[in-house]
């Protein structure tokens, strides 16, 4: 039986989570090169949990600059089942203002600079993305954030631009025309390489702007950003402790995530080769072994 070990990727503002005392930093090497920063190693309550900064410790990687394949790559090496991704987020829409959590369900991927897929390089495989995060772990997530009392929405559609910059006026008036929530830069391809990977994600995002459609607020600038961010990452610390506590008992082992590269698959195998299959053993090893 699989045992189910949770990670969480922390995003803007959330680089660690010191309360955590035992603590083992681990050099992770992967095909596709160094992961974001060393992997915390923990254990609280009993449970073997996992910490990844996005943006390294001090913030020195930019969006477009992530290594998202080593990062998901290293996480399926330590035999992570499920990541739950704490992001900071612009709103684009009234009723989420600054400090309010939104547990994320779509996302709408405006990226163009990202490597998206470990499958580009001999063996294809197209996985399911109609529904990108699990049920279960949202659930959890949703437990977690009312135990803190913490204002929150479920469900969401999530813009993720390629930046560093900003939007513009017309692009985030564009965005609240399609009816979309927030917006950020990290949470793609993350989401989609987890998904490649078998592993169950969830997101949580944490709103810490108006973007710059509202006439009230029309200019947004690190250092206001930086301010609610501080607010919201100890709300956010909390969280996750609850989070780890109680996420297994959310897991649905028919979730569609558990085995989805049993259908994605569609490279030949007399195609696949031995190099190939080798670079993929962790995150496809279960059904290119077969």
């Amino acid at each position: 039986m699989t045992k189910n070990k949770l990670a969480i990727i922390g995003g803007s503002g959330l680089y660690d989570v010191e309360e955590f005392e035992i603590r083992e930093f681990l050099e992770i090497h992967t095909s596709w090169g160094k992961p974001s920063d060393k992997i915390l190693k923990t254990e609280y309550n009993n449970k073997e949990v996992y910490f990844l900064p996005r943006h390294g410790k001090g913030h020195y990687i930019s969006p477009s600059n992530i290594n998202f394949r080593a990062n998901i790559d290293a996480l399926k090496q330590l035999g992570v089942t499920d990541i739950v991704s704490i992001s900071a987020v612009g709103s684009l829409k009234e009723e989420l203002p600054p400090g309010k959590f939104v547990i994320v369900d779509q996302f709408i991927d405006r990226t163009f600079a990202r490597n998206k897929t470990f499958f580009d390089d001999e063996i294809v495989a197209h996985v399911s993305m109609a529904h990108p995060t699990s049920i279960g772990l949202m659930n959890a997530c949703e437990d977690a954030i009312k135990k803190e009392k913490i204002e929150y929405q479920r469900g969401g559609t999530y813009i993720v631009m390629e930046g560093p910059q900003f939007s513009t006026l017309a692009e985030s008036n564009l965005y609240r025309s399609w009816k979309a929530d927030v917006i950020g830069m990290t949470n793609m391809p993350e989401a989609k390489l987890a998904r490649e990977a078998e592993i169950r994600y969830a997101s949580v995002s944490m709103v810490t702007d108006y973007d710059c459609w509202h006439p009230d607020h029309e200019n947004v600038d690190v250092h206001q950003v930086v301010k609610v961010l501080l607010g919201n990452a100890a709300k956010a610390k909390n969280m996750i402790k609850n989070l780890i506590d109680h996420f297994e008992n959310h897991i649905d082992p028919k979730d569609p995530t558990n085995n989805c590269l049993d259908v994605a698959i569609i490279t030949a195998p007399e195609k696949r080769t031995e190099k190939t299959k080798e670079k993929l053993k962790f995150v496809a090893g279960r059904v290119l072994n077969k």
